[in-house]
């Protein structure tokens, strides 16, 4: 068909069916749109059918609406639902009216499927009755190109199209309609919200697909979102301080009608105003998140704030906007420069108020970012400080949440000053509950948390309160559970009257410790037997029974078991030691002799040195094994060795057995008294020694060539600074001369020169130590010497240092050159005066 031949366009529409919109409150027309080219004469040349839908939005209705003027209304409006279609209308908005609004989900007590990611927006930012059509593309463009409505029309439009992945290609493809967009955005954003939020939203699907970023990126839409969510953000804080002040004049004015009306329209425009906002940032922000995929883009982000702008939209109490902040929130939480800037906008105040909270999806990714923060020791304390330790331990029995509420109180729990706290909440029963009715594989999540809970002294009181301590012991064993016995360790290292309940279960752990040979079980067991120091138990009996002492010196030879091993094996010694018959019974088994070896192999290892030296410690307490310490082993000279250790507990258990070795022993008393002297005074001792080698030292090597720094002597006493080359050339001696006496050619030859300065006898002024002596008889007033020990005056014949000052004999006076009559003289400098 040629073009020119064509001359009439025929559009019919028939009308289809109506039905009611599945999620909102619409009703929705189907139709069918015919489109025929008509030739010169009429006839038919081209044809085109396609079904078409009409969304009608009555957002109106509710429970007392008249159905009837409604329908009839609708039908009114809408040309394409025929009159005799009223009572179908009447029927479907019905339906509507009696239909339940699908809200937020309510609160769950039992595991439901949660989203990890924020749902997708489901907003169209315009109301329009028009179904967009990809081949009118064109026409939606022109529309960007008239004033706002139509704008915001044809972005509506396009905004209905972009909502279809399919049609993304194409679109994409068009880069003059992406151009327009960008621009369009740029520049008109301020001027209509629902523009901006219809564009940003078309961007915003294209960012769900990696292979458009790069568009998105040219036209630097991210950059402009920051600089509109910025701006929205201030926005808001001006309405709401603007609503603050009127809610305040209508609170001392209640008596003003008028003023109380003007604030009751202003709440309402408030919110609607807040609404349309929270439309536009829940997209802006959705966009910003899919473009930090690329963590270059996140890092930009991050400069312009993004982490302050969506911790303030915490404030907001849409639940869709919270879950997608939130989520960006979330990611972010991984860097630890985000989470210092969360801390530092007290993000942990903010997510007071969405723990708990209603809505499961928020509530679950609010406690995923509340995990992420939890690594960072400041931001668990704050979690305590707002009081979210008892609110988390009330999320323990919800499945949804139990696992991630875990893992936060284990962390929280790994403060010493926190774990107290947990005195005052459920957490002990319901973790204890939790524990015993849990299959024989324990969650670590949970098993971990309660060996940190029980490192506590009263919250190991408050587990073994009943019979709890006696049901760990029986799940312990029965499972052989290795973490289950670290948790009871934890129980058993606290004084008081816990330590007494494990009495009856000593037998039990020995059995454990003997026939677990290397294995994790039998570690905890022998540890537990290590911090049983009750005063009243037999423990001479338990060595004896077990035969534990060729077992402990077995472990005691170096490399014959883990360090780990060997240490709690020393620590049992040490406890074992405090029974008198125990410690000498230790004492003639040799165990000491193996004690000092494994010191000297193991010197580097501080605990192991502590607890060696602590066994040394309880055995001088009792005086059958004191003399074997004292006069049979080098164990007093290796705690010599010890007592200035670097590590302040070897050092304090160290002094305490040495004073007990003096108290008893004069000999060692003595070398004590004597190390403890030279420590002392070690630095008075040290610069003695130095002082004495640096005189010995100078009568060696003598003065010269060993100048001293420059910050240790008078500037004055270095001529070579301020003499420059004819100093170095040797024209001059050192302190012979001052600079006024050097003419431009060198040092002064002794005769007159122009502008010589005269005295008051008209005679020429000489230079210091020349005076009186005739200078061109060729005296030279200092003569150097062989020897380096000095300068020697020829006048005088007196000795002198390399300055020219005599030196000052023992008796306090300067020698003439005579020896027979003594004279004070001055030399030097400004008036130097040696007395």
């Amino acid at each position: 068909m040629q073009v020119e031949e064509a001359r009439y366009l025929k559009r019919k529409v028939k009308f289809s069916s109506i039905d009611v919109h599945p999620t909102e409150k619409a009703l929705v027309v189907n139709y069918e749109l015919e489109a025929t080219i008509l030739g010169e004469l009429g006839d038919p040349m081209l044809g085109e059918r396609k079904e078409c839908q009409k969304i009608i939005r009555v957002k109106s209705l509710n429970p007392s609406s008249d159905l009837t003027t409604l329908a009839k209304e609708i039908i009114d409006k809408c040309k394409l639902i025929h009159p005799s279609k009223l009572l179908e209308v009447e029927q479907l908005l019905f339906y509507l009216q009696s239909r339940k609004d699908t809200g937020p989900p309510s609160k769950a007590s039992g595991k439901t499927q949660l989203q990890e990611n924020p749902e997708v927006p489901t907003y169209d930012a315009t109301e329009i009755d028009e179904v967009a059509n990809i081949n009118d593309v064109d026409d939606y463009m022109e529309l960007l190109y008239e004033d706002v409505p139509e704008k915001i029309r044809g972005s509506a439009l396009l905004l209905q199209l972009s909502r279809n992945p399919d049609n993304l290609e194409e679109l994409f493809a068009n880069e003059t309609i992406i151009g327009a967009l960008a621009r369009v955005l740029r520049e008109d954003w301020k001027k209509s919200t629902e523009l901006a939020t219809n564009i940003i939203y078309i961007f915003f699907c294209f960012s769900s697909f990696t292979q458009f970023h790069g568009v998105i990126l040219h036209f630097k839409i991210g950059a402009l979102c920051m600089n509109i969510l910025e701006h929205e953000l201030k926005k808001y804080d001006l309405w709401n301080d603007e609503l603050q002040k009127k809610k305040k004049l209508a609170e001392s004015e209640k008596d003003n009608v008028k003023v109380k009306e003007d604030y009751e329209k202003s709440v309402k425009k408030f919110s609607e105003l807040v609404k349309k906002q929270e439309q536009l940032l829940r997209v802006a922000f959705y966009l910003l998140l899919n473009l930090s995929e690329d963590l270059a883009v996140e890092m930009k982000m991050k400069n312009k704030n993004v982490v302050k702008m969506l911790v303030k939209c915490l404030e907001r109490d849409n639940f869709e906007l919270l879950i997608l902040v939130v989520s960006f929130l979330k990611k972010l939480s991984i860097f630890i420069e985000n989470k210092k800037e969360m801390s530092k906008e007290n993000v942990i105040s903010k997510l007071t108020k969405l723990i708990p909270c209603d809505h499961e999806d928020l509530l679950n990714i609010t406690l995923r970012l509340l995990l992420n923060l939890s690594f960072d020791s400041d931001l668990r304390s704050k979690i305590v400080k707002f009081g979210l330790l008892p609110k988390l331990v009330g999320l323990l029995n919800n499945e949804n949440h139990k696992m991630i509420v875990l893992c936060i109180l284990y962390h929280v729990s790994m403060d010493d000053k926190a774990k107290s706290m947990f005195t005052f909440t459920d957490c002990i029963p319901i973790a204890m509950k939790l524990l015993l009715e849990s299959p024989e594989k324990t969650d670590i999540e949970l098993l971990s948390l309660c060996i940190n809970l029980a490192s506590n002294k009263r919250n190991a009181q408050i587990i073994c309160e009943g019979q709890g301590l006696k049901m760990l012991m029986k799940r312990a064993f029965k499972f052989r559970d290795p973490l289950l016995m670290k948790m009871v360790r934890n129980i058993s290292q606290h004084d008081g009257p816990t330590k007494n309940l494990f009495v009856d279960y000593i037998s039990d752990l020995a059995e454990a410790m003997l026939q677990a040979d290397n294995d994790d079980f039998g570690v905890e067991a022998l540890g537990i037997l290590g911090n049983l120091t009750i005063p009243d138990l037999d423990y001479e009996l338990i060595i004896r029974e077990y035969e534990l002492i060729p077992w402990i010196k077995r472990r005691l030879e170096p490399g014959s078991a883990e360090d780990d091993i060997v240490l709690d094996v020393i620590i049992l010694v040490g406890t074992v030691c405090n029974d008198d018959a125990c410690a000498k019974l230790l004492a003639e088994s040799n165990i000491i002799h193996c004690l000092i070896e494994l010191l000297n192999a193991k010197q580097e290892d501080d605990e192991m040195v502590c607890q060696i030296v602590y066994v040394f410690y309880q055995m001088i307490f009792h005086e059958s094994t004191r003399e074997v310490i004292i006069k049979d082993t080098q164990a007093p000279a290796y705690l010599i060795d010890l007592m200035h250790d670097k590590n302040a507990e070897i050092r304090k258990v160290c002094d305490n057995t040495l004073d007990i070795i003096a108290e008893f022993d004069p000999e060692w008393a003595k070398r004590i008294q004597l190390e403890k002297f030279r420590w002392h005074n070690s630095q008075w001792l040290d610069m003695i020694e130095t002082r004495q080698m640096d005189e010995m030292a100078d009568q060696y090597y003598g003065d010269e060539g060993y100048d001293p720094y420059l910050q240790d002597t008078d500037i004055l006493d270095r001529p070579d600074l301020f003499y420059g080359d004819a100093y170095e050339n040797g024209y001059i001696m050192d302190g012979h001369l001052t600079p006024e006496y050097i003419d431009e050619n060198g040092m002064y030859d002794g005769q007159p020169y122009e502008g010589q300065p005269y005295d008051a006898h008209g005679q020429p002024y000489m230079p210091y130590g020349y005076d009186g002596i005739d200078i061109q008889d060729g005296y030279e007033p200092y003569a150097r010497p062989e020897s380096n020990m000095g300068f020697i005056d020829e006048r005088y014949g007196g000795t002198v240092d390399q300055y020219g000052r005599p030196i000052q004999q023992e008796y306090g006076m300067y020698q003439n050159g005579h020896g027979d009559e003594e004279d004070e003289y001055d030399f030097g400098y400004g008036g130097y005066d040696p007395r």
